[in-house]
Parts: structure tokens; sequence; C-alpha cells
């Protein structure tokens, strides 16, 4: 017997409570039980006038509106709102009623113009979660794994303009020149003269000026960066520096334009990270760089890099064909001939040059060099022995596996953002509106895994450690049994 009543309680009253329409084990639930959300008032207190104005919107529902935004992947803010309209759950975890009208879609960016721009306040909310994280021991941040990701900026491809930058400072740059003259003098060179930006001389060792390039800029979102990968990868976009550890927790980020180097861009994410207790650093090729490896090993941690290929023409014998000996200061050639230090150079590296007549009977000399004089020049960083000591730490028992760790935690971070979070472009201008967007996404993303964590062992109260006894497992269970609830806590969990 077919039944035909589709919309016959459409009309009909009911009286209901909130909290009865979410399930309880809805995703919403477990994370507004996971933390205490007041601490955003605390956060927010300074920004608001404290006896003047008409009642502001609620900062926590304010904080929440982008969270479900950023959290299930919603496009737009336009978006989220038309489904929170919809949502019961959504209108459970902003603490709207089923009548009560949804703040407008412009509510949020409006008060992030006039109040949270260009403060620090998402990163300080992304900072509290993973307080909350380290709280309940479950970071371990002896490994750390970094990586680079590039999100698409709002920008069009074809509105750009072409102008002049000057190449961006190392962070080792002072360090660098004042070993480079040492090593000079040590050699009986004299110091490397002052670049001017007037003076068109070129000192011995190096090139005269700033070095100036021509850079693509978008006329929409001038902070973004032309970013190349491949052959038909070209974009605006912005790129996240992220510290992950072991157990997939995200640590810290940076945001830079999409053109910027890994390692030119390093140094800001590591002053987040560097004092949590860093044992071992892992990172992929972008950041095998003489200076990444002296900052380092300095600071006493080990840096876990990739093996990393010559990038020698094809025909031609290997750098590493050329043995050095440490104790002349020299370079000997796959013929057994001598090659002497000449100078060191600007970049910091050390040139070392064979005598062009004695090359130019040699029968490797197609396979060592195509010079006109017949000079073969090897060059050696005078801070190679920090990298030589990085292939040592690569080759060391267990390392290998440790590396092949990251496709399964910053790779996965990465996966996991753009497939569920909507890290793959951004509907925002501007690098302050991207460090927003990347601080709730990673806050989200962390958060999500402390929720799933605290409902699995059954931690409901905010401050109960996860590390619990025997006689506390029971006692919980016993207590569920007896409120007629299945218990959550296994004694495997113990």
């Amino acid at each position: 017997m077919m039944t035909q009543n589709a919309d016959k309680k459409r009309q009909q009253i009911q009286m209901f409570c909130m909290d009865d329409m979410v399930p309880h084990n809805h995703l919403l639930r477990i994370i507004d039980k996971a933390i205490d959300w007041n601490f955003i008032y605390d956060l927010v207190v300074d920004k608001y006038s404290p006896d003047n104005g008409r009642p502001s919107m609620d900062p926590v529902m304010l904080i929440k509106l982008p969270f479900i935004q950023y959290l299930y992947g919603i496009r737009s803010m336009r978006q989220t709102v038309k489904e929170i309209e919809v949502n019961v759950a959504y209108r459970w975890f902003l603490g709207l009623e089923m009548m009560d009208r949804v703040p407008h879609f412009s509510t949020f960016g409006k008060n992030y113009t006039r109040r949270f721009k260009d403060t620090d306040l998402f990163e300080q909310i992304f900072s509290h979660i993973l307080q909350e994280c380290y709280k309940f021991k479950l970071i371990d941040p002896s490994e750390v794994f970094v990586d680079a990701t590039h999100v698409k900026a709002r920008a069009n491809n074809k509105k750009m303009q072409k102008r002049i930058a000057h190449e961006e400072a190392l962070f080792f740059e002072d360090l660098l020149k004042k070993e480079i003259n040492e090593d000079r003098e040590s050699h009986g060179r004299r110091p490397l003269k002052e670049k001017d930006d007037d003076d068109d001389s070129t000192p011995s060792g190096g090139s005269g000026g700033k070095e100036e390039k021509t850079i693509k800029t978008s006329t929409s979102d001038p902070e973004s960066g032309w970013f190349r990968k491949g052959e038909h990868k070209n974009v605006f976009a912005y790129a996240v520096q992220t510290a992950c550890d072991k157990n997939g927790w995200i640590l810290g980020y940076s945001i830079h334009p999409g053109n910027h180097h890994d390692s030119r861009t390093f140094k800001s994410l590591y002053d987040k990270i560097k004092d949590i207790g860093i044992e071992t650093l892992i990172a992929d090729a972008g950041y095998k760089t003489p200076g990444i490896a002296k900052l380092l090993i300095d600071d006493g941690i080990k840096p876990l890099m990739p093996y990393k290929r010559p990038m020698t023409k094809e025909g031609f014998f290997k750098k590493y064909e050329y043995a050095y000996d440490e104790y002349y200061d020299c370079y000997i050639c796959p013929n057994n001939k001598v090659l002497t230090y000449s100078t060191t150079n600007r970049d910091g590296y050390r040139e070392y040059k064979s005598y062009g007549m004695v090359c130019a009977e040699c029968p490797y000399l197609a396979q060592c060099t195509g010079s006109k004089d017949h000079v073969k020049i090897v060059t050696r960083h005078i801070w190679e022995p920090y990298m030589e000591k990085c292939e040592d730490i690569r080759q060391t028992l267990g390392m290998k596996e440790l590396y092949s760790l990251r496709k399964e935690t910053i790779e996965r971070i990465f996966g996991t953002a753009k497939e569920n979070h909507g890290f793959r472009y951004t509907q925002l201008y501007g690098k302050s509106r991207m460090e927003m967007k990347v601080g709730l996404t990673f806050a989200c993303m962390n958060l999500k895994k402390l929720a799933k964590i605290k409902a699995k062992r059954g931690l409901e109260v905010e401050g109960k450690s996860l590390e619990l006894s025997i006689l506390d497992a029971i006692g919980l269970m016993k207590e569920k049994w007896l409120w007629g609830m299945r218990p959550r806590v296994a004694l495997s969990t113990v």
C-alpha cells in the first residue's frame, strides 16, 4: 500500500530543544566541547570600547563564522551564511535559535577591516589551540618536518605588469660577508669592497652593484608572486611554509609571495619554532643550502635532507670525481693534476683553478672543461663542512625511514587542507588576509584532530589529563553505565 503524505507536516507546529537537533557524535558538537571558547574574549577585549557605542555581535560567534567556512571548505563567506541559514548544526554551534537572523555575510569582513586587520589575533588563536595539544602531551617536537605549498591567489594571470625588483637579502648575509673576508685574508687576499650602486667597477671575486631582475606583478593582488612549476602551472600564488611533527600536528607557518624560494624564506618560519625542542629537522632538497645547514647545526639541530644530484652537463666529470685535499687546500682532478686556490667570491665560494698549459694536453680535457683557455674551475663553499655533515647525517642508520615519513606527515597535511578545507586557492586579497585564512585553517585542522582524540578517549571536561590510570578508566566506565550511556573509554587506551 503506497503512502502519500510527503507534505502534510510542513505547516505543523512543534516544540523542540536546539540541543536535541544535533547528533551527539556530530563534528561540531565534539569540537565545541574540545576547548573553552571564552579565551577569545580575552584576545579581543582591547579591540572593543568598554562603555561607548551600541552592543556588538558576540566575538565568539564572529570568530566561529570563518571557523565553519574553513572547517568544511566552503568557498566564500556569502555561501557560508547561506549554509548556516538551513543547517541546524551550524546554528547550534553559533548559538543561534531557529528563528534568529543569521549575520550578514559582510559582517566578518567589516569587523576584520576595522578591528582585526594588521593584528596577530588569528595567530594567537592558532597558538592557543596548539597549546591545548601540548597540554595533553600529544605533540612530539623532537622530529619536525618542514615544507611549503602554494595557494593560488585571487588574481587574473592576464592582468599584470613588469617591474624592476632588487634581490632580497639572505638572512645570513652579514655573517657570510664577515667570514668571506676572513677567509680571503687567511689566503693572502684583500677583503672585498662594499657594493656600490653607482660604481660600475667589479672587485676581484665578485660583481659590483645590487642585482636587479624583472618580475611579473599582479595588478589586482600585488603582494602575491608569479609562481612557475613545470611547463603548465604559471599562476599568481602565495607560498605557505609549514612545520609539523611526526604525528601530523601543525606547529607553525609563515606566508610569502609565491615567487620566493623556500631557502630564502625558511628563517621566518624557523624563528617561530626553534625553541620547541627540535632534535632533527626534515626538509626537502629546496632547503639544502650551506646557510641553512650552518644555522641548524650551530643550534644543535640535526638537518635531514635528501641527496641532491650534481647539476653537471652530460658527458662531463661530476664534482665528486674531483678529490678535495683538506691538508693542502686543493683539488685533485681525475688525471691526478692539482687545482690550486684562486680566490673567494662574494657568494662565499672558494675557486680552485687548474693550469691551462697543463690541461691543454690532458686526454680527459673534453670531459673536464669547455673553456677556451683550458682552465677548469671547481668551487667549494666556505661552509661546505656543514653540507658534508648533512651527508653524514643522511647516511646514519634509520634516517632513510625517517625521511620517508614526509609523505605521511607534511604532505598529508597539504593534501587534506587542499581537498577538504578550501586551501587550493583563496578568495581574499592581500598577504594579511592570507595570513588570517592560513591561521584559521590550520587552527581548524589541529582542533578537529584534538576534538576527535578527546571524544574517542571520553574526555569531555576541559583540563582533564589524557593519561588515565586503570582505576580512573574503570570508574569512568561505571559512571557512564549508571547514566545509561555507552562507554567510550576502553582499557586498551590506557
